[in-house]
């Protein structure tokens, strides 16, 4: 769809005041929401007030509302919780309350609100908002407002935020919070795993989530649980025994620990609490093993941010203010959220009720519809979730005699295990005989290839790096070795895990179809890199966890930074030619600028960006952030433009320059990575499968078309397959990089939240979407 690009300077906030508000149960990402949405009121020209302690502020008045200025939200960033308090409010659910909650408002001139909370703060906003004009009719009868007053303020326009670790509002795939929770498990979760090998023990894990079970699948997905309890799905008559079979038979292949997940608000099927001291009674009582309980309770609201949380956060408290702006009387009160990559804005009552409608599914033991009305990715998590961790017997599964080879190529990057620990696994469950190939196309070519089973895999999801091993050698200069490997060992399709050479090597093959008929076989690309600049895709995974990496040493250095004052770091990252690392970092972070090879730039803007730090200096902010992408500029180095603001900023402020190098490839994988590598994974290996029953004519597989090499994609919303020959038109070989991407959209955000005068698409902003064609969206190719 074309469309004419809409900017955001012809909205004014000019004469609107803006109060922002935390209310429910704290989140992390909270306070990136809250300095969204105050630097971009002040951008637009509003006033923005602060409503410390949810509701209870905005009834009691006085000290707890007040207008904030650019400088009150810096260094919020990454702190989690929230700055300006949260309080459950008795007083606000009484008309009396909101009506002097009315007052206090009118008084200050405030008719927009930005509510960040879960679903009971934002139905209490919506009641507020739709007594609003009796609400002034009333005080103008007290004699506490005039009659101008009931005229000028007469619609209070409202924009909600989900602010929940639980995930549990319907509308929005992540709710701000949810990803830092699930950091927080896996943290425990990865530490527990090494004493419990240590003594092989049985560890059973409770995790938040009274109604939503959301946290407990998705971690028990990303460390490979042997079992979960959610109340959403309550297990089967007689899981008892189930249970402690499938415990015993873990054991018995010599898995030295079990893991067992538990959602606080699990049940079985008759509505009884399942609780994690009864789980472990069980496994003590019948299998005697050395069983400990861990409940993580409140650690999963704390801590710092994840880098996917500051940057959902703060795109949804820009989006925020935009909805506000463009409100009017007849727009309903809405709630920003994520729709895959987009941000979208969905009319609040029509969530509230759908989340409701799960809750009252669960109530009435209609489990399989609260499962559907969870959502799409809700349902694929525990659809992934039951396909991984239950081995079938041999007997049950089907036989192919297909032969799938799994490798990984290019640089390591954090998931490529979970990635081959799906494959493998799905692969055995559709009953084919899955080979594992070592170092790559090189360890190929020398005939590096074993086959793997179910056990071999066990583990994988929480390690970093590449466990197969990878290279970034492309197969050209061995076509003819690899196609004897391939015939060897009759291998008859592809799953390539890796990066740009991931890619290319595809297209090199499929090249050498017309001279080796072993190529004939269906292929399927998964991206997997750090540098996310693989074409057709708009995330690769362990993208995030380099993004936490450099998120989590800037939080680092900006401390060290504000303790010495008037210092700037100049900070490089990788990624090749792509900036996304660069320029998601410098958002998550709160950088003032972040320098990429996408947007040309010279010595003018250098100049600019050291007179902006100049005048910062001069403020309470004493500090200054500068990511640069490694190959952003050939003369523009790190160095030099450390030697530049070096000079330049001479008597304002000193410079220290950092190369934070192959850090960013290594460590555990986050949570994201996991799952995202185990979905995408699963979902390709059954590509293969459907595409090897269609090729196979005659007593051989024979894939010919360019539609049997594809790479699985998340685009926009979906998960899609694109054959690489289509792909071809959309990439730049010469530096590596896709001809457009997405995120560079984000990149003015960026720059306001830094204070840059600059201009904003919001071309896909501004239209109200229904939760009702979302799910319909959703249902073709969510992940």
């Amino acid at each position: 769809m074309d469309h004419q690009p809409k900017f955001f300077e012809n909205l004014s906030g000019a004469g609107k005041a803006i109060g922002v508000l935390t209310s429910g149960g704290d989140a992390q990402g909270m306070n990136a929401a809250v300095r969204a949405v105050v630097r971009m009121g002040i951008y637009v020209n509003a006033k923005v007030y602060f409503v410390y302690e949810g509701y209870q502020g905005m009834v009691d008045g006085g000290d707890n509302i007040v207008e904030v200025s650019w400088e009150s939200v810096s260094s919020i960033l990454q702190v989690g919780g929230t700055v300006i308090g949260s309080a459950r409010c008795k007083a606000f659910r009484s008309r009396e309350g909101r009506l002097q909650a009315a007052l206090n408002l009118v008084k200050r001139g405030i008719t927009n609100l930005c509510v960040i909370g879960g679903d009971g703060s934002l139905t209490g906003a919506n009641l507020f908002r739709s007594e609003w004009s009796g609400l002034l009719e009333e005080l103008a009868q007290n004699g506490k407002i005039d009659a101008e007053a009931v005229k000028k303020y007469a619609y209070l326009n409202i924009v909600g935020m989900v602010g929940s670790i639980d995930n549990d509002f319907c509308g929005t795939d992540m709710t701000i919070g949810t990803d830092s929770a699930l950091h927080r498990i896996i943290e425990v979760v990865d530490a527990i795993m090494t004493t419990a090998q240590s003594h092989q023990r049985t560890f059973v894990l409770e995790v938040m989530g009274r109604h939503c079970g959301y946290l407990a699948l998705v971690s028990a997905l990303a460390c490979g649980a042997d079992w979960v309890f959610i109340p959403e799905y309550p297990p089967e008559e007689g899981w008892e025994d189930s249970m402690c079979v499938k415990l015993s038979e873990n054991r018995a292949r010599k898995k030295r620990l079990n893991i067992i997940i538990v959602a606080e608000g699990a049940i079985d099927s008759h509505n009884k609490p399942i609780t994690s001291e009864k789980v472990k009674d069980l496994v003590v009582q019948r299998l005697g093993f050395d069983t400990r309980v861990t409940i993580l309770g409140h650690v999963q609201r704390g801590g710092t941010p994840s880098a996917f949380d500051r940057i959902l956060a703060s795109r949804m408290g820009v989006e925020a203010v935009l909805a506000l702006l463009e409100a009017t009387p007849d727009t309903p009160a809405c709630v920003v959220s994520l729709s895959g990559n987009q941000a979208v804005r969905l009319p609040l009552m029509e969530c509230v009720q759908m989340t409701q409608e799960v809750q009252k599914a669960m109530d009435e033991g209609r489990f399989l519809e609260a499962v559907r009305l969870r959502g799409r990715s809700f349902e694929n998590n525990l659809n992934t979730y039951k396909l991984l961790s239950h081995k079938k017997p041999d007997a049950e599964l089907p036989k192919t005699n297909f032969n799938v080879a799994v490798l990984n190529v290019g640089a390591p990057a954090a998931g490529m295990n979970a990635a081959v620990r799906a494959a493998v696994r799905v692969g055995l469950t559709e009953g084919h005989k899955i080979f594992a190939v070592i170092d790559g196309f090189e360890g190929f070519s020398r005939g590096k290839i074993k086959e793997i089973s179910w056990g071999d895999v066990g583990g994988w999801t929480g390690q970093g790096g590449s466990i197969l091993g990878t290279k970034r050698t492309l197969p050209a200069k061995y076509l003819e070795k690899i196609a004897d490997q391939m015939r060897t060992n009759n291998i008859n399709a592809l799953m390539v895990i890796g990066g740009f050479e991931a890619f290319e090597s595809c297209l090199q093959l499929s090249d050498a179809r017309s001279s080796f008929e072993e190529f004939k076989v269906p292929m399927c690309v998964v991206p997997a890199t750090i540098s996310n600049n693989v074409p057709g895709t708009d995330l690769s995974i362990g993208a995030d966890t380099a993004l936490n990496a450099i998120v989590e040493t800037c939080d680092r250095i900006k401390q060290s930074a504000s303790g010495t004052k008037r210092r700037v770091f100049i900070i490089e990252t990788m990624g090749g030619y792509c900036g996304y690392l660069a320029n998601m970092g410098a958002l998550a972070a709160g950088a003032d600028a972040a320098y990429i090879f996408e947007e040309q730039f010279d010595i003018r803007e250098l100049q600019a960006n050291v007179e902006h730090l100049t005048e910062k200096m001069k403020t309470s902010i004493q500090r200054g952030l500068v990511l640069r992408n490694e190959n952003c500029n050939e003369n523009y180095t790190t160095d030099f433009i450390y030697q530049l603001y070096s000079e330049e900023g001479k008597g304002v402020f000193d410079c220290r320059k950092n190369v934070l190098g192959h850090m960013q490839q290594g460590g555990a994988p986050s949570p994201f990575d996991r799952n995202f590598g185990t979905k995408i994974s699963a979902k390709a290996m059954q590509w293969i499968s459907k595409k090897l029953t269609e090729t196979y004519r005659k007593g051989k597989v024979f894939a010919n078309t360019d539609d049997s090499v594809c790479l699985l994609g998340m685009r926009r919303r979906n998960l899609v397959f694109q054959p690489l020959a289509e792909l071809k038109d959309e990439t730049d070989f010469v530096h590596r990089i896709p001809k457009e991407q997405w995120w560079l959209k984000l990149r003015p955000l960026m720059k306001i939240l830094a204070k840059y005068k600059t201009s904003y698409d919001v071309s896909d902003s501004g239209q109200l979407e229904h939760v009702a064609t979302l799910r319909k969206e959703a249902e073709t190719g969510a992940i």
